[in-house]
Parts: structure tokens; sequence; C-alpha cells
């Protein structure tokens, strides 16, 4: 089978009918919704739909992913066939530009250059990338990333050019500096606090890839783990005839020490 060559499974055929779908619902009769909607309207949709794509990954829910990953893909339709309206671009250019970039930045797979580990496919994808670009070695902070994700990615960047910490002992030691610095200025300008703990927040996810850890994932997880144990709270508070809101704090506080071994939603879940 060559590149880009069909599967043979009928896909192509059923990626045709969504976009067709899609024309009919922007067409002049078509839905008045759909007609309504414009690029940016759309993106609020982009956002959510792939995060409920995520949360069923981390959830291994397989099933409610496949259903998700089918709304994401319907945004991706939409806003390719907006654009095919205004004579931008089309369906058809999207996924030739993704295949071509594929290929391009896969030497070692479609040329003849080698790379046997992740760490060597990485750094030839980003040199090829800057080539593409025509962009020098400077960093460029992601548009549109999240604040955790954009600094873990410029982190990795430097990383590759040898810019990072020998091991997790260096960050632990500057997390603790970082800290300190937090304190001093607490209470003080609000700028200079909000720089020092950005400056601390940056340290925290330099630690999580040091550890191996994918930070957005394991500040989702805790996140859940918190809402799991509060809401435990919650119910044990009722169940005791008052509300959550009118104990005292040391009442609140042994409510949550209680919840803690209450099972969890992470039990048997490799995550």
């Amino acid at each position: 089978m060559g590149e880009g060559a069909p599967t043979g499974n009928g896909l192509g055929e059923r990626f045709e009918r969504l976009a067709g779908v899609m024309a009919r619902l922007r067409s002049q009769d078509g839905c008045p919704w759909d007609l309504e909607q414009t690029p940016r309207t759309l993106t609020r949709h982009l956002l959510e739909e792939a995060y409920e794509s995520v949360d069923a990954i981390e959830s291994d829910d397989w099933e409610h992913l496949e259903e998700e990953l089918g709304d994401l893909l319907l945004q991706i339709v939409f806003q390719a066939r907006i654009a095919e309206e205004h004579g931008r671009f089309d369906l058809s250019g999207v996924v030739d530009g993704i295949t071509e970039k594929l290929l391009r930045r896969h030497p070692h797979i479609f040329g003849s250059a080698t790379a046997d580990t992740a760490e060597q496919v990485s750094v030839n994808w980003e040199r090829i990338k800057r080539e593409e670009e025509g962009k020098e070695g400077a960093l460029h902070m992601p548009p549109g990333l999240p604040a955790i994700m954009a600094a873990l990615k410029v982190q990795g960047r430097a990383a590759r050019d040898g810019f990072d910490w020998a091991d997790a002992d260096g960050v632990f030691s500057k997390l603790a500096e970082e800290t300190g610095e937090l304190r001093e200025v607490s209470g003080g300008p609000g700028d200079a606090v909000e720089r020092e703990l950005g400056d601390l927040l940056f340290t925290v996810v330099n630690l999580a890839r040091h550890l191996g850890v994918e930070p957005e994932r394991a500040l989702r997880r805790s996140s859940r783990e918190f809402m799991r144990r509060y809401n435990l709270m919650e119910e044990e508070a009722q169940r005791r005839g008052s509300g959550l809101g009118s104990l005292s704090l040391e009442e609140k506080e042994a409510l949550w020490r209680e919840s803690k071994g209450k099972g969890t939603e992470f039990e048997g879940e490799e995550r």
C-alpha cells in the first residue's frame, strides 16, 4: 500500500458523507442554527469537545470517547465548511495539509533519516518545524494554549537544547526558593505577588516534567478528588440535619478527614 492510499474500509466514503451532511445543514434552506454560526461562535464548542474527549480518555470510557471524538471531528468539518463558503480553504486542504506535514516530519519513516528513540523523533520534528516556518531557535509562546500546557511546551523546547536541570533535585531546590520569594512579597503589591506566583507555578510544571508526570492531568485528578470528598462532606452534613455552611471549621475538617476513607474513583485505575 502506497503513501496516502485508501484503507479499503470505506473510510473515504464515510468522510465524504459527513462533509455532505454539513454542506446540507449550511445550505440556503438548511438548519437555522447552523447557518447562524461563525468561526468565532464555534470556538467554545471546539474547546469543549476537546476537553470532553480528554476526560473520556482519562476515565477509560472508550465508548464515550468514540462519541466525543465524533463531536470533535464535527467541529473541524464545521469550521472547514464555513471557510470554504468564504473562499479561504476547504476540508480537502485541511486533510491534505496534515497528511503532507506527517510525511515531511517523519523522514525516519518516509525518508532516509534515522531516529531510534522518541527523543530523537521530537528533536527532528522541532528542527523541521523551524525550517518550515523560517524561524530561528528562539522560544515562542504557543498561542491559545492553557498556561500549564504552554509552560510545559516551552520548557521541553529549552530542555532539548540542553538548558535544563540535571535532575529533579535541582528543581526541588528551586521550588523552595520560589516559595520563599512568594512568601516575602505576599501582602505587598499585586503585580509582585502575581510575578512570584507565576514563577512558582512555572517551577511546579518543571518539577512535574522531571518526575515524568503530566501536570494538567495531575491537577485535574486532584480537582476531581477534591470534588468527590467535598460532595461526601455535603451529603454527610445533610444526613446529620445541618448544612455544610453552618458547621464550624473544626467540624468541616473532621468531615474532610472522614471523606478520605470512603473509597475513591481512582482505586484500581492506572493514572
